[in-house]
C-alpha cells in the first residue's frame, strides 16, 4: 500500500439519467472559469447538449459538459433529490452542496448532475448522512475511517477485471436457478453515487453538530489496511446479534477482514442448522445493536430511519396472492400460487442466500441475500435472516405467509447501530473497528 502524495478530490453524482433539474447558487460560481453564475438556475437536457438557464430565464450555458466551479466558500442546492431509491425510506428533498458543480450529457440524451470535492469535505457530509451527526464522537471517528477505506479500495479496483468464474454483471448461470448480487458498479461518469448503493451523501445540511467535522479531521487520511491493501470495508445497519461474511452477500470468496462476530461481548456461534436459524431468530440475545431506548436511537440515527422501529427482530406477513403475485412482479416467472419457501443455503448470521421457491406452476432458486429480498417484499425485506410460518386452511391450502426476521441490511462489516452504542459504552474508535474487522490494522496514507 503506498502513500498518497495529497488528499484526493473525487466526483459523487448526486443524481444520474435527469431530464431536468432545479436548484440555488449561494456565493460566487464560474462558468468555464469567466463568467459568473449566482442565484436560481435550471438544467435541462436537449438534443447533442445541456442547456442552463440562470435565475431570469437566460440561456446561460449550452454544452455537453458545464461546470459550476466554486469560487471561495461558495454552496449549492439541488432540488427534489431522490434518496433510498428502492428502499422503504424512499423520499425526495433539497440538498445543499459544498464543491463544484458538473453536469454531464449522456449518451442517451439524459444528464448526470456531479459534485466535483476534495475527499475530506466528502466524509463529513457522509458520516452526518449515513447516521446522525449528535451521535458519540468515538462512533464518527471509526466511520469516518471506514467510509475513506470502503471508498479508496473502490477506487483502486475501478477497472480491474472480474475473474472468469464471476460474471461482471454479478450473477452466476445455473439451471432453474437465479443467483445474483449488488456491488457497486463501476460508474462511468463519476467515482461514487449518493445514495445507499454506494454511501449515503446528502450535503451540508445533515452536519447539524461540530462533531463530524471534529472526527474527520481527527482521522485524516487514515485507513482501515489488512497486509498491503486498503480494507474494503462494508458495513450496514443493524446485523442482529450476527454479522455475515462477505460470501453471502456478493462473490463466492473469502475476505479474511469481513467474517462473521458476535455484536456481543460474548460470543455467540455462527448458525449452522435451520433449528438454531429458528431458535437464534426467534429470540432475542443480548447484542450492540439491540436498541430500544428511545433517548438514544434519536442520539444515533437520522430522522427517516428512525421511522423503521422493529430492527433488530422484525416481522412481515403475505397472503398467499399477495407473495404469489410478488415473486412474479420482481422475478418475471410465473410460478402460479406460492405454497413453499425453503432455505437451502444460510451464512453464519442466518441470512439466506439461496432460498427455493415452490409454487403450483413451478419452482426456482433465488440468491444471494439481496435478491431474496428484493423478490419478496414491495421494496426490500429488512434482511434474509429470517424463518417462516405458513397458516394454512382446512384444505391445506397456504393461507398467509408471516416471515420473523433479524437484523437491517446485508450485515457484512460494521454494525452501525453495534457500533454506536459500543461508542456510548466507552468504547474507542479503534476498539470499535478491531471488534468488526478482523486483524485489520490502521494506517495514514496521506496528511
Amino acid at each position: 500500500m503506498r502513500e498518497m502524495k495529497k488528499e484526493p478530490h473525487i466526483a459523487v453524482g448526486i443524481v444520474d439519467g435527469a431530464a431536468r433539474i432545479e436548484g440555488r447558487l449561494e456565493g460566487n460560481f464560474s462558468i468555464a472559469g469567466s463568467r459568473s453564475a449566482a442565484g436560481l438556475f435550471m438544467a435541462h437536457a436537449a438534443p447533442g447538449a445541456i442547456v442552463l438557464l440562470d435565475d431570469k430565464g437566460g440561456e446561460a450555458a449550452r454544452s455537453e459538459e458545464i461546470r459550476l466551479e466554486a469560487q471561495g466558500p461558495a454552496t449549492f442546492t439541488l432540488l427534489n433529490v431522490l434518496i433510498g431509491k428502492r428502499f422503504h425510506w424512499e423520499r425526495a428533498e433539497d440538498q445543499t452542496f459544498r464543491g463544484s458543480l458538473l453536469l454531464r450529457l449522456r449518451q442517451d440524451g439524459s444528464m448526470a448532475i456531479i459534485n466535483e470535492i476534495p475527499l475530506e469535505e466528502y466524509l463529513r457530509s457522509v458520516v452526518s448522512s449515513e447516521m446522525s451527526a449528535a451521535a458519540p464522537l468515538e462512533f464518527l471517528k471509526a466511520h469516518a475511517i471506514m467510509s475513506r477505506s470502503w471508498l479508496l479500495a473502490a477506487l483502486a479496483r475501478k477497472g480491474v477485471k472480474r475473474g472468469a468464474t464471476e460474471a461482471a454483471q454479478g450473477s452466476v448461470e445455473e439451471r432453474g436457478a437465479v443467483i445474483r448480487w449488488y456491488d457497486r458498479e463501476e460508474h462511468d461518469l463519476f467515482d461514487v453515487c449518493a445514495d445507499d448503493h454506494c454511501q449515503r451523501y446528502q450535503g451540508v445540511m445533515k452536519i447539524i453538530s461540530g462533531r463530524p467535522e471534529e472526527a474527520v479531521a481527527a482521522t485524516r487520511g487514515m485507513v482501515l489496511s489488512y497486509g498491503e491493501e486498503i480494507c474494503d470495508a462494508r458495513y450496514s445497519k443493524a446485523c442482529g446479534g450476527l454479522t455475515e461474511e462477505f460470501a453471502t452477500a456478493w462473490e463466492s470468496r473469502e475476505v479474511p477482514y469481513l467474517t462473521s462476530v458476535a455484536d456481543s461481548s460474548s460470543p455467540y456461534p455462527p448458525i449452522e442448522t435451520e433449528a438454531q436459524a429458528r431458535e437464534w431468530i426467534l429470540s432475542s440475545p443480548e447484542a450492540y445493536c439491540r436498541l430500544e431506548d428511545e433517548v438514544l436511537m434519536r442520539e444515533v440515527l437520522p430522522g427517516f430511519d428512525r421511522e423503521t422501529k422493529d430492527f433488530f427482530r422484525w416481522a412481515a406477513a403475505y397472503s398467499q396472492d399477495d407473495l404469489s403475485g410478488l415473486v412474479q412482479e420482481k422475478s418475471g416467472l410465473d410460478l402460479g400460487a406460492i405454497h413453499g419457501l425453503t432455505p437451502l443455503l444460510r451464512g453464519p448470521s442466518g441470512r439466506i442466500c439461496r432460498l427455493g421457491i415452490a409454487g403450483s406452476k413451478g419452482s426456482v432458486v433465488v440468491g444471494k441475500e439481496l435478491e431474496i429480498r428484493r423478490w419478496l417484499s414491495p421494496t426490500h425485506l429488512l434482511s434474509s435472516a429470517f424463518v417462516v410460518d405458513a397458516k394454512r386452511d382446512r384444505r391445506g391450502r397456504v393461507e398467509t405467509f408471516t416471515f420473523h426476521g433479524a437484523g437491517w441490511g446485508h450485515g457484512v462489516g460494521l454494525c452501525q447501530i453495534g457500533a454506536s452504542i459500543m461508542a456510548v459504552r466507552g468504547f474507542t474508535a479503534e476498539k470499535i473497528l478491531s471488534h468488526y474487522f478482523t486483524g485489520a490494522g490502521i494506517r495514514r496514507i496521506y496528511t
